[in-house]
């Protein structure tokens, strides 16, 4: 995928503000070729105000006076429909229309088209369209902004541009290995132990306490370093239960002594 070769077409836009927001969004998701088909107000202070730190894609911005100027020079155009047509044409929700643009571009210019905040594209406007794009939204509210619609389309862009980079699952980069099943089932021992000392687990009516307790931390998978943490907090607890313990039972528990390997 090229994303220099995706430009995102804003035509009649109203207000000022939105073609700042869209600038905003295309920079957040590092596309930078924003055309702009006879806006109804630009250059404008509300464009610059709401584009932040994204000035530099609304400097370079190209404006015409036509939408056949905006992409001449295209081979694979994208329009954004909210309605069913009459005649049905190609239509793909932002995921699957992103991978066919990111084909696309990398031998290919490609356009996003946008239209205006009340109405969208014409009828002839979407027929100059390879592709007809829908987003999805709710039957009770779907209206979108303008920049909140190029935002979902840039943001599915850009997962794949960085699918290769994103780790596979959650665990990739863990900082610590995960607990051995050895580790675990002393932690069991030591949790059980010390819930028998603050009395909170009675030996003579356990019912399904540990069964849960084991459930609960096995949802969790614990790493070594968390394990260690644990372990610290119930050895230090049961310290302080044997203090309170008269001084001839101090040591009845029998319970395994445990120093934390903590960093």
């Amino acid at each position: 995928m090229n994303l220099d070769n995706i430009r995102i077409v804003l035509v009649n836009t109203s207000h000022p503000g939105n073609i700042g927001g869209v600038a905003r969004a295309m920079k957040n998701m590092g596309l930078s070729r924003l055309y702009l088909v006879a806006p109804r107000q630009f250059p404008d202070e509300q464009a610059s105000w709401r584009a932040a730190s994204a000035g530099d894609v609304l400097d370079a911005a190209v404006v015409t006076a036509t939408l056949d100027e905006a992409i001449a020079d295209c081979q694979f155009v994208v329009g954004t429909s909210a309605r069913g047509r009459r005649i049905p044409w190609p239509l793909q929700d932002p995921r699957s229309c992103a991978r066919r643009m990111a084909s696309a571009s990398a031998t290919e210019q490609v356009a996003v088209l946008f239209g205006r905040e009340d109405r969208g594209l014409t009828n002839e406007e979407l027929q100059l369209c390879n592709l007809h794009l829908n987003i999805p939204t709710s039957a009770d509210y779907s209206s979108l902004n303008l920049a909140m619609a190029v935002q979902v389309v840039c943001y599915e862009l850009r997962m794949l541009l960085d699918a290769g980079q994103l780790p596979a699952s959650e665990d990739d980069e863990w900082d610590a290995p995960f607990a051995t099943r050895d580790n675990m089932e002393r932690f069991y021992q030591h949790l059980e132990q010390t819930l028998v000392d603050v009395e909170f687990l009675d030996p003579a009516a356990p019912r399904q306490l540990m069964t849960r307790l084991r459930r609960l931390y096995s949802r969790v998978r614990l790493d070594e370093m968390e394990l260690n943490i644990l372990r610290g907090i119930l050895t230090e607890t049961q310290k302080w239960v044997r203090k309170a313990q008269p001084q001839d039972v101090s040591g009845a528990s029998g319970a395994e002594d445990y120093t934390p390997k903590t960093k």
